[in-house]
């Protein structure tokens, strides 16, 4: 298995009670130097009682949270504690570089750290570490500075600055409403008028986002946004930072200057700092040399298990790219492998 996110340890658990015998029957190659999947990589002002949902691991639930402590630091030490409670063996840091096949119809599976032969690999490894960057003509050109969420560490180094936020998901609203509480000027700008939802996110609303996800993925297109189906949730915050003008949003720019960003009908927003909160995609280029993709530019899937490669089953993503589809997907995916490696699953 590669990554040791939520996704990956959810698996690891289903693997261990199901019969394969950890370290001789699997292992769980993991790229970050410790425990904490993504969660660990994320920006200290995210305390928990922001975090957007969070479901705990099979067999082990979260203990009690600080609501006003970093997400980061709790997350990082449920998982670790996880790692030991299941006695899971995580191998890392590792670093994949490649898969590809071997004659014998295994896997070869390259890394920083030499190599594993495996029958069946489950791909864990999310999207944090490929944040997207957009083209806009004159990019380059920019005397600023131009930074991703992924680089985000808090608001205090954009105090007195003129910044200009891209992006219209959850992680653009609360960035710029941390921003703009300390720099001189925030101008947001999004692709499409965001659309903010009153109504509680029910089961109903998430069975509608997954459902669209899975289509996509099952015809091999790459999986959209959650965002782009369920809407834009009003929080007391989102109320609070409308009341302040600061959700007063324009269409995104046409180029950017060396000082700012413009737009074909001639207005111009002079900016210090461009923060990119424009997602992520699925960090699987890893997988390259097995020829995975469809012509839709997307992986072709059924459930967890890839079409083109029954060897190979993607969790945590599509839609499984939640704490709570993580977790049926890790479940789905070793029920799949062990079925179709009976009697004997262990790898040699």
């Amino acid at each position: 298995m590669i990554g040791a996110g939520q996704a990956g340890l959810s698996a690891g658990y289903h693997l261990r009670r199901t019969g394969f015998r950890p370290g001789s029957g699997f292992v769980i190659l993991d790229g970050d130097d410790g425990p904490g999947g993504a969660w660990q990589h994320r920006w200290p002002t995210l305390v928990f009682d922001r975090v957007h949902g969070f479901h705990d691991l099979p067999g082990l639930p979260l203990p009690p949270v600080q609501p006003h402590r970093p997400a980061a630091e709790q997350v990082r030490a449920y998982f670790a504690a996880y790692e030991r409670t299941f006695e899971l063996p995580v191998r890392r840091p590792v670093r994949v570089r490649a898969v590809g096949s071997r004659p014998d119809g295994r896997l070869d599976v390259h890394t920083d750290q030499g190599r594993w032969v495996a029958r069946a690999l489950i791909n864990a490894t999310g999207t944090w570490t490929r944040p997207f960057w957009p083209h806009y003509p004159g990019r380059a050109s920019f005397r600023g500075r131009q930074l991703h969420t992924a680089d985000y560490r808090g608001p205090a180094e954009f105090t007195g600055l003129r910044v200009v936020v891209v992006g219209g998901g959850t992680s653009a609203v609360q960035l710029l409403g941390e921003v703009s509480t300390v720099a001189a000027a925030t101008t947001w700008v999004t692709r499409r008028p965001p659309e903010f939802r009153d109504e509680e996110f029910g089961p109903e609303l998430g069975r509608a986002a997954v459902a669209r996800v899975d289509e996509a993925v099952r015809e091999g297109r790459p999986p959209g946004s959650v965002v782009g189906v369920t809407g834009l949730p009003v929080t007391p915050e989102v109320r609070r930072l409308r009341e302040r003008g600061v959700l007063d949003r324009l269409p995104v720019f046409d180029r950017i200057t060396p000082d700012g960003v413009a737009w074909a009908d001639g207005r111009f927003v002079p900016a210090d700092v461009i923060l990119w909160c424009t997602g992520f995609r699925a960090a699987i280029d890893h997988l390259a040399p097995l020829g995975l993709r469809a012509p839709g530019g997307g992986i072709t899937m059924d459930g967890t298990r890839v079409v083109a490669d029954e060897r190979i089953h993607l969790v945590g993503y599509g839609p499984s790219a939640s704490t709570i589809g993580a977790n049926r997907a890790g479940r789905a995916a070793v029920n799949e492998i062990r079925a179709w490696l009976a009697p004997a699953p262990a790898l040699d």
